[in-house]
């Protein structure tokens, strides 16, 4: 049996060129080291935290915090997750279910105050609920081209919401007649957003807080923008395709989409928590039947990154069965850091890989293959 540190070797130097529709069985010739596919890819760092046995086994950080620089990236290091904030944002949404703040299949607009869905043709007999906002389902649109505002601005979340100065892009709207298609919108997760935030009282960022954070012990993450003094040096900054450095996008007080801040430590507690919960043998955050509710097939339209055959369960996406049965939620954020979180509930494994470059997340999938070539095959 190989020691730990032989399998860490084997997988920093065991990446294959990903090639969408590849077949596994295909002969490949080469394998390659990490950095070489970093500086491939223009991804000047990544931090990798691997969950083996039911516990965070390994972590490890490759490269620096912003291109030019001599600051390396550290397990300490503070990435975007971007999309994979809406794991967190789900899992807040399913504990207040639990605590019967909130229900599924409830017209969201009867908790919401500050702000409504504009009604239309499409809601005149089907609503906007929060299940149909988890399982990309309520007609709300993307929007197209993605979010924009005015330089050095910071809007509001209803501002987001009504697509107002100093907002560029446009409002929430619902498109289609809700439950009829499935169609990503992150701005239904901003709704999601504003009806916790109406029905506890409280910022976003405190409710992640005082809900996940805390109880999971994630002392380094935070929703909270901008960030605080003693975590801004520990922040790696994003890069674009061609590997040049960038500030953060800023998106004020619009975050449950994407706008988590964290190590791969701390967000491989989350995923820990969620796989033992899954088996019951956890119940801090959601009971072991909220987690299955989770984590079951919601439906079957959902995308196909990489060539991967993937469905819908709760805020999440799902793939495989049986033994190697998985949950994952890839992220992405502009103008370049990405985030891939994955756990197998039935095997203890999982793993948690961010990097601040454009192309991370190709990285990342090259990296995933290193690692079940270790752990699955």
């Amino acid at each position: 049996m190989l020691d730990l540190e032989q399998i860490i070797q084997n997988i920093e130097s065991g990446l294959i060129e990903f090639v969408p529709g590849r077949d596994d069985e295909e002969s490949i010739a080469s394998k390659y080291e990490l950095s070489d596919r970093m500086a491939y890819y223009h991804v000047p760092g990544v931090s990798i935290a691997l969950i083996h046995e039911d516990k965070v086994e390994w972590a490890k950080a490759y490269g620096v915090l912003q291109a030019g620089s001599e600051k390396s990236v550290t397990t300490g290091s503070i990435f975007q997750a971007a999309s994979s904030t809406k794991l967190l944002t789900s899992m807040i949404v399913l504990h207040c279910v639990e605590t019967g703040r909130l229900d599924l299949d409830r017209d969201v607009n009867q908790y919401l105050r500050c702000w409504k869905i504009p009604q239309n043709d499409f809601t005149q007999k089907e609503k906007v609920t929060l299940r149909r906002i988890l399982t990309h389902q309520s007609g709300l649109n993307r929007p197209d081209g993605g979010f924009s505002c005015e330089a050095g601005s910071m809007p509001s979340l209803a501002e987001w919401l009504n697509g107002q100065k100093p907002v560029q892009s446009r409002g929430a709207a619902v498109e289609y007649i809700p439950g009829a298609k499935w169609q990503y919108s992150n701005l239904g997760f901003l709704v999601i957003q504003a009806v916790l935030e109406d029905v506890l009282g409280k910022p976003f960022w405190q409710i992640a807080r005082e809900t996940v954070l805390e109880p999971l012990g994630m002392v380094s993450s935070t929703l909270k923008d901008p960030l605080e003094p003693h975590l801004k040096d520990l922040e790696a900054m994003p890069h674009d395709g061609e590997g040049v450095p960038h500030e953060p996008q800023k998106m004020g007080a619009a975050v449950a989409h994407a706008g988590l801040m964290t190590t791969a430590c701390d967000f491989a507690l989350l995923a820990l928590e969620l796989m033992r919960a899954y088996r019951g043998v956890s119940s801090r955050i959601l009971s072991q039947e909220r987690v299955q509710q989770m984590l079951h097939f919601e439906s079957d339209h959902a995308p196909e990154p990489a060539g991967f055959d993937l469905r819908q369960g709760l805020g999440v996406l799902l793939r495989g069965a049986g033994e190697k049965f998985s949950f994952l939620h890839p992220g992405s954020n502009e103008p370049g850091t990405t985030c891939w979180i994955e756990g197998f509930p039935r095997q203890g494994l999982g793993w948690v890989i961010l990097a601040n470059g454009a192309m991370g997340d190709v990285l990342s999938l090259e990296i995933i293959k290193a690692i079940m070539d270790e752990h699955l095959n």
